[in-house]
């Protein structure tokens, strides 16, 4: 047969194969965009793309250690010596309830558990507040609270503050609040009373999405109930399943790491209960200075602790004392912090930022960015100490990054209106 008699065929062919190919592309990014589809999927992309960045773009195994400096900001040539404030005197506030007389608490409590939902991705904040609120009847789920606290679904952070403030702003009759330097008798005493009570904690993933992945990360759990005889708490967890035991143990080793925080979510009818359950830590401040105290004890008694440390920033943030909050990250940080910790907590950028360590605030907003590129948080601070060394269109970049990792970022608005850039 001549050659010429066969172009035709094959030309007819490959474009047939062609156009099949595309078509059949069209219809899986089609059923991709499906949302119980992409559900399923997106995370699984994502973790994809992180594990080829990481590879890429290899990070430390822990946050950088900054320069040690002198009380004047000075880079020194030796470690900073962190003299331990007195330990204030604790003074309740007019709002404050005086502490009841202990009351013997009963040796197990369990209360009825909401029904279950499994979080979605990067979801347990939003999920876990979800059972909270469902235990008290209401009948939305994660979705209603993640649209609004976490606009973009790859957010892969929502903050205490930023779980309360979704109650108090959109849950009629219903209050949160959330207080830090718990310890278990809060939570069997909040139990006791006849509510959940929710806690930030840290956990272990099951896999490495990176070479030298350390596999820590944040996570939030609403406990239902107690046992003093087996020493478990129950807990219904978005990540594990329901119902889950943990020991005391276990449970207040995997909280130390975010101050001992825990979140409280009631009627508005119940307030004066609460109130008189907490006592003086009603009072956010002597709340903070009881911590503070707590955290200072606990770096005398375990110098080696970088948790107890960090706390110790944190609490000091909280009064303004920047120099010495960050010395006390300093020690976190020489001690050494998983690889995720800037992702959750972003103490050290507010601490540097006050004391015009602006180089040390780079290094640890890079490496933040490195491990979570859509950090807003990280994209803030960075933006700001730019801004401080008068790099003023880099940092309107940054502060539009973090815009866009969370569009209802009121931070980062106030930034770009601060510079009088658009947004």
């Amino acid at each position: 047969m001549p050659v010429k008699d066969t172009i035709k065929p094959m030309k007819t062919s490959f474009r047939a194969y062609l156009w099949g190919a595309l078509s059949a592309l069209v219809v899986l990014l089609a059923l991709y965009f499906v949302p119980p589809i992409h559900r399923r999927l997106a995370w699984r992309m994502d973790a994809l793309e992180t594990t080829l960045r990481m590879r890429l773009h290899p990070v430390a195994a822990q946050p950088p250690t900054p320069r040690p400096v002198t009380p004047a900001g000075n880079p020194a040539t030796a470690t900073p010596t962190l003299t331990p404030s007195p330990t204030p005197t604790l003074t309740p506030g007019p709002t404050a309830t005086p502490t009841p007389s202990p009351t013997p608490l009963p040796r197990q409590v369990l209360l009825k558990p909401p029904k279950w939902e499994s979080q979605d991705w990067n979801n347990c904040g939003p999920t876990t507040l979800a059972l909270y609120l469902r235990w008290w009847g209401w009948q939305g789920d994660q979705y209603d609270i993640s649209g609004v606290v976490k606009p973009k679904r790859g957010d892969r952070n929502v903050n205490v503050e930023e779980l309360a403030g979704f109650v108090n702003n959109r849950i009629k009759g219903f209050s949160a609040i959330y207080r830090v330097g718990g310890d278990l008798e809060i939570l069997k005493r909040v139990l006791a009373s006849g509510m959940p009570v929710m806690i930030e904690e840290s956990m272990m993933f099951e896999e490495q999405y990176w070479p030298n992945d350390d596999r820590w990360a944040a996570h939030y759990l609403l406990i239902t109930g107690y046992d003093d005889a087996t020493r478990q708490f129950t807990t219904q967890d978005s990540f594990r399943g329901a119902n889950r035991r943990v020991p005391y143990a276990t449970l207040r080793s995997n909280w130390e790491a975010f101050n001992f925080a825990y979140i409280l979510v009631f009627p508005n009818t119940r307030t004066d209960a609460v109130k008189a359950l907490l006592g003086e830590d009603w009072n956010t401040d002597v709340n903070r200075q009881k911590a503070l105290a707590a955290m200072q004890q606990a770096t005398r008694e375990h110098p080696d602790d970088a948790y107890a440390w960090f706390n110790l920033g944190t609490n000091l943030l909280y009064f303004e004392r920047y120099p010495e909050a960050a010395a006390a990250y300093d020690r976190a940080l020489k001690i050494g912090l998983p690889q995720r910790f800037l992702r959750y907590q972003f103490g050290p950028f507010i601490a540097y930022f006050h004391t015009a360590r602006f180089d040390d605030l780079l290094a640890l907003t890079d490496y933040a960015l490195q491990i979570t590129p859509n950090s807003e948080e990280a994209h803030l601070w960075r933006g700001w100490a730019l801004y401080r060394l008068g790099k003023k269109q880099e940092a309107i970049a940054e502060f539009r990054a973090a815009l866009e990792a969370n569009p209802h970022y009121e931070d980062a608005k106030y930034a770009l209106q601060f510079l009088g850039a658009r947004p």
